[in-house]
């Protein structure tokens, strides 16, 4: 098997991290860019239900976004280096608010 080629300039940056997106992905930045925007839908959603009475209320959005909101702090906290616990309770909190949000919606239903 010969020698794999040493990467030119441009792959080496992407490997290592030396440019924009690739900073993002190493600083977790881009973690924070998608809460901001999972935030900007929660904030819309409920404006758009308190202006029309119609789509979701404020609870019913909270209890859908938590357990992703959630799912994505464990992935910043992961990409961070962040201690492990951390990691740990933020999956631990993820499961609980998804079943909370299962359970709320069970019950709304009324299926046995």
């Amino acid at each position: 098997i010969a020698p794999r080629a040493a990467p030119d300039r441009r792959t080496q940056e992407w490997l290592t991290g030396r440019h924009a997106m690739g900073d993002l992905f190493v600083s977790g930045r881009i973690v924070d860019l998608i809460l901001g925007f999972t935030a900007l839908e929660g904030i819309g959603l409920v404006i758009y239900h308190r202006m029309t009475r119609r789509g979701l209320d404020s609870a019913e959005v909270l209890s859908m976004l938590l357990p992703g909101i959630c799912l994505l702090l464990a992935l910043r906290f992961s990409m961070t280096g962040a201690w492990w616990g951390w990691i740990a309770t933020s999956l631990f909190a993820s499961l609980v608010t998804h079943l909370a949000d299962l359970g709320r919606r069970h019950a709304r239903t009324g299926v046995q």
